[in-house]
């Protein structure tokens, strides 16, 4: 019988069926309301708020997501989705439907002490940063950052740091401009307790429903292709956070299954390997979505798009990965031209660099 072997790039797109597993309802809730709220579309919050209500969001953690996106989306929009909430609730006690006020909401005690305000949202932005951060360039801003936004907002008890991520990442989706912001609260988001699954579907179904404002272009790592598990094995060798998935092949009259020599390399906004060499081997790379850099040492960087296919030649001291404010994936495998083949790690990308690219 004839063996007939079929890559499973079809079989890929159940990624996003997958991945969707670890979206909770709740979440996507959460985001589907801030996110209209963020575009100030009061008619499709009202529906939303309704379905919200009807799976378990009490009034207090809905008033305590409205109140935060005050400082992303403005006073106006807050205070608008807020008048809708008072109307939805007066409707469903009209028509005898439930509504749960929930946890009590109690005055955060650290709104009387400026000083511990300050010092407790420091902890919170160094946390969801990964780091500590400062923005001198405008020391009022840092102020307001620190002690209002992460110390007076984040005081809350009605959601988890967690929740208010999913609520932050939900409402920069669907605003247009804030890219940037957008993809520094994707990784805080993570930070703070989500998966990185759950906040790229949160994304992608903001994105069905029609209510993502952002390129996906400039922020998804797009498309089927699954992110894999983190490259932890050679992750010193990278700047960033990186993710392999091998890829397999299927026999459709066996019913089997192998891994081929080729594997689907995923890369966050700005994520980059070191300058290495292959020894005895020449690799390949085939982009297949977001967008990237390649350079070879003495040669001008080139910038990757999906459809693009790079054949580094054996012994050419080369780096690729993302570019700064997209996900990268590339399918990659090494042809060997030796019986043996190896690969020489060497310096950075360093920021200097990396960041002068245009």
């Amino acid at each position: 019988m004839k063996r007939i072997i079929i890559l499973t790039l079809i079989l890929l797109s159940m990624n996003t069926t997958l991945n969707s597993q670890s979206l909770n309802e709740r979440q996507r809730n959460l985001g589907v309301i801030a996110c209209l709220e963020a575009q100030g579309d009061l008619t499709r919050l009202s529906t939303a708020l309704h379905q919200a209500l009807d799976n378990g969001i009490t009034v207090n953690e809905i008033k305590e997501a409205f109140s935060q996106l005050y400082a992303y989306a403005g006073f106006p929009r807050s205070l608008n989705a807020l008048g809708i909430l008072s109307k939805v609730i007066d409707e469903r006690k009209a028509q005898g439907l439930t509504v749960n006020e929930g946890k009590p909401w109690t005055r955060p005690a650290i709104w009387d002490d400026a000083r511990q305000a300050e010092s407790k949202g420091t902890e919170i932005q160094t946390q969801l940063s990964g780091r500590a951060f400062n923005f001198d360039f405008c020391p009022q801003n840092d102020h307001y950052l620190k002690a209002h936004l992460f110390g007076d907002i984040f005081a809350g008890d009605q959601l988890s740091a967690a929740d208010r991520e999913i609520v932050t990442v939900a409402a920069l989706s669907g605003m247009k401009g804030v890219e940037p912001q957008l993809i520094s609260h994707k990784r805080g988001a993570v930070n703070m307790g989500n998966s990185p699954e759950a906040i790229e579907e949160l994304c992608r179904y903001l994105s069905e429903q029609g209510l993502s404002q952002v390129d996906a272009a400039a922020d998804a790592q797009a498309g089927s292709w699954p992110q894999g598990s983190a490259n932890t094995a050679f992750a010193q060798y990278f700047i960033g956070n990186s993710y392999v998935a091998p890829i397999q092949a299927a026999n459709i009259e066996a019913g089997e299954k192998s891994v081929l020599p080729f594997v689907n390399v995923t890369f966050e906004p700005g994520c980059r390997n070191n300058w290495h060499i292959h020894h005895g081997a020449h690799q390949i790379l085939i982009c297949v979505s977001g967008r990237g850099w390649y350079q070879e040492w003495g040669k001008a960087p080139i910038a990757l798009s999906p459809g693009m296919i790079i054949d580094i030649p054996e012994g050419a001291k080369h780096w690729h990965g993302a570019q700064k404010d997209s996900w990268f994936q590339h399918v990659t495998a090494h042809v060997e031209s030796e019986k043996s083949s190896s690969t020489e790690w060497l310096e950075p990308v360093t920021d200097d660099v990396y960041n002068k690219l245009q």
